[in-house]
């Protein structure tokens, strides 16, 4: 195991448990390898996904020895990669959160500690690209907050932080960013507390800082375009779950799933049924299952985990 990425897998028995019976699992987010390590001892034999090289090497270590195996892959091109489709998983598992690693190196830029540099993007740091896509040739956060116009900044705050006074902050940006541009969390920071007052504290910066890291890595588009390309690939029979963080993450996870589940999907305008009402998959979690409070005592960062699953029709 990589001693430098040390992470505690979330609702790990929960996961087993709904996983139970699948034989080859698609793990799209093996951060420190724990689900991965689990499933493997359970029975079964996983392939194992990220696109963090950090996250791949520690996997990797985890995993050696084992029948399972990590690939440098993102899950949102999982579907269409010929080792993923050769593989036919009959589970598929996605942890959306970040690892304890990433959220504690400095070098990731994913933390609001003091001098912690701007950057944000999963798959580290690199060249900024011409596209503006995510990853190597993504642009990091401070980027994308001196150069976002001020529509944008409070969008990103308003829907993926959930914050009311976002057109506030996204002010405190813009003008920020004219006499210096932002560099280091403290930047985003002052902002936040020029908005906010001096009242703000950590609660409030972990909301905005994460908005930032969905924006600057996709993370919404990622998954609303993943979850219909995985679960075709998925097996009759078999299982997705998704552990979620974040209530947008969770409200794409939990439409698609019900939507599969309907006997009829057809728009509500149509005068009859031309779909055949027959429904994708039945829902295994009616509600989210969230952790216990023991779990959240062991790692406070559980508290926000949602985990759904659903079964495939055969």
């Amino acid at each position: 195991m990589n001693e430098t990425f040390q992470h505690a897998s979330v609702l790990l028995d929960e996961v087993v448990h709904l996983l139970d019976g699948c034989r080859r699992i698609l793990d799209g987010t093996a951060g420190a390898g724990g689900h991965a390590l689990r499933l493997t001892e359970a029975g079964a034999e996983v392939l194992a996904l990220d696109r963090d090289p950090s996250a791949v090497a520690a996997a990797s270590a985890r995993l050696a020895g084992t029948r399972s195996r990590v690939l440098s892959l993102d899950f949102a091109d999982a579907a269409h990669h010929p080792e993923v489709r050769a593989f036919r998983p009959d589970g598929i598992l996605l942890d959306l959160g970040l690892s304890s690693p990433q959220i504690d190196d400095p070098a990731r830029g994913f933390t609001f500690r003091p001098g912690t540099v701007l950057d944000m993007r999963m798959e580290g740091k690199g060249e900024t690209g011409e596209t503006g896509e995510t990853g190597e040739k993504g642009i990091t956060a401070a980027e994308w907050l001196n150069t976002a116009d001020e529509t944008e900044i409070v969008d990103v705050f308003h829907n993926y932080g959930d914050e009311r006074r976002a057109r506030a902050i996204a002010r405190q940006v813009v003008k920020r960013r004219a006499t210096r541009p932002f560099a280091i969390s403290e930047d985003l920071v002052g902002a936040i507390r020029g908005a906010l007052g001096p009242q703000s504290g950590p609660s409030d910066f972990a909301r905005l800082f994460q908005a930032v890291r969905i924006v600057v890595n996709g993370e919404l588009e990622r998954l609303e375009r993943a979850l219909p390309d995985l679960f075709d690939l998925l097996e009759p029979g078999g299982v997705m779950a998704v552990i979620a963080y974040h209530s947008g993450e969770d409200r794409i996870v939990k439409h698609r799933f019900r939507d599969w589940a309907r006997a009829c999907v057809c728009p509500p305008e149509q005068p009859r049924c031309t779909c055949g009402g027959k429904p994708r998959g039945t829902l295994l979690t009616r509600h989210p299952v969230e952790a216990s409070p023991d779990e959240v005592a062991r790692n406070p960062r559980a508290r926000s985990a949602r985990l759904r699953a659903i079964r495939k029709a055969a």
